[in-house]
């Protein structure tokens, strides 16, 4: 059996061939210790610093300004939690969004268990927040804005640049989750305003396993790891050559060809949409038609079972849904509840992302799939 068309890039993307070849030394031969002072470490080190000046080159700032991570959510809690207890004599309040990755939200929670206060802020029904309810939420205890850049599931982006100036002029420290956008979208943290931000590498192409964290120079974060002086002593632990370098080739690669995917992955992910409009009657988009990233695309089917349709595709699409259904009922994604999409739309939602390997050949298929097995299933529906 032919393996199923893959239009989940945003759960993880396969690994670039540049990115396979950049590594395969570091698997094959160059095993250093980048603390060792002898050749071997000293080649290590070289090739960390390399891949530290490609992403800091993505993200338009300084190579010291990044510290590498086990991913975006390793690079999330030291954001948060950094920022959190390092300003903590100055207060304790933080502000996020009800839409926010578990890789937030849980570490909002966690901090909550141990005296801060969080307020949550709502969403309108595209997934977007409003920057007046940020500048309401303020208080003199904020010292912690933390708000993702573009959302995993709806694709909706937010407005990072209008919160950093608000919360520049207020003193607070500004966190973005870009876990979503990096290589999707730009990601400029001169342009974005942000004082913190994080990479997941294996959302553009690199392996699992492997982040950053973005660290505007002066601004505190207590570190999370204790041990040797590692990332100048700002996170212990051995470095991950290795995927060090494959997350580096990746950013390179990104921003090499960020116009090229950001069209194509548009081009993909408009074709999917259409052709599936034309196909099948009752689909609702989500999340902000325009001010969403390129290749996301969360449709819901009126009065369908997203999981049902998922097994209906499972081995010919590979997608996700936004809905599970138990025997008590149907839970709905809690961004999607955030939205108030309704639950006759809700319980019917699929997210597909398209990627820079998509083809055009793929996308015909797919919506003669997803197309036909909508119609059966609402036929089978409508003879019981």
């Amino acid at each position: 059996m032919k393996k199923p068309i893959y239009l989940d890039y945003n759960a993880t993307t396969p690994h670039d061939p540049e990115v396979i070849v950049a590594m395969r030394p570091y698997l094959e031969k160059h095993f250093g210790n980048p603390s060792s002072s002898h050749r071997y470490g000293i080649q290590a080190r070289n090739a960390v610093e390399n891949a530290r000046g490609q992403v800091a080159s993505l993200l338009n700032c300084q190579p010291d300004e990044i510290v590498f991570t086990s991913g975006g959510t390793e690079s999330n809690n030291y954001a948060i939690k950094g920022a959190a207890f390092a300003f903590r004599d100055k207060g304790n309040h933080i502000i996020t969004t009800q839409i926010e990755h578990p890789a937030v939200v849980e570490v909002c929670r966690f901090l909550e268990e141990h005296g801060f206060k969080v307020t949550y802020l709502p969403v309108d029904e595209f997934g977007r927040i409003s920057v007046s309810d940020v500048a309401k939420a303020i208080t003199p205890q904020t010292t912690l804005i933390t708000i993702m850049h573009a959302n995993n599931e709806v694709g909706t982006i937010q407005p990072i640049e209008e919160v950093s100036k608000l919360a520049k002029g207020q003193g607070i420290v500004m966190h973005t989750d870009a876990a979503q956008s990096v290589g999707k979208i730009p990601t400029d943290v001169s342009v974005l305003g942000v004082d913190l931000l994080s990479v997941a590498g294996h959302k553009l192409y690199a392996p699992k396993g492997i982040g950053a964290l973005y660290i505007r120079k002066g601004t505190q974060a207590k570190k999370l790891f204790h041990g040797a002086g590692q990332e100048r002593g700002q996170r212990a632990g051995t470095e991950n050559v290795l995927e060090i370098v494959g997350l580096g080739k990746a950013c390179e690669v990104a921003k090499r060809d960020l116009e090229k995917n950001i069209s194509h992955m548009k081009a993909m992910r408009d074709s999917l949409h259409n052709g599936l409009r034309d196909k099948s009657r009752d689909i609702k988009l989500n999340g902000h038609p325009e001010m969403r990233l390129p290749n996301t695309l969360s449709l819901s089917f009126l009065a369908m079972d997203a999981n049902m349709l998922l097994s209906e595709i499972k081995d010919y699409v590979a997608a996700s849904a936004g809905a599970a259904c138990h025997s008590g009922g149907v839970e709905i994604s809690y961004i999607l509840r955030a939205m108030n999409i309704p639950i006759e739309w809700a319980k019917g939602t699929l997210r597909f992302s398209t990627g820079k390997m998509t083809n055009e050949r793929e996308i015909e298929k797919a919506i003669e799939i997803i197309s036909d097995a909508v119609l059966h299933i609402r036929q089978k529906e409508e003879k019981v």
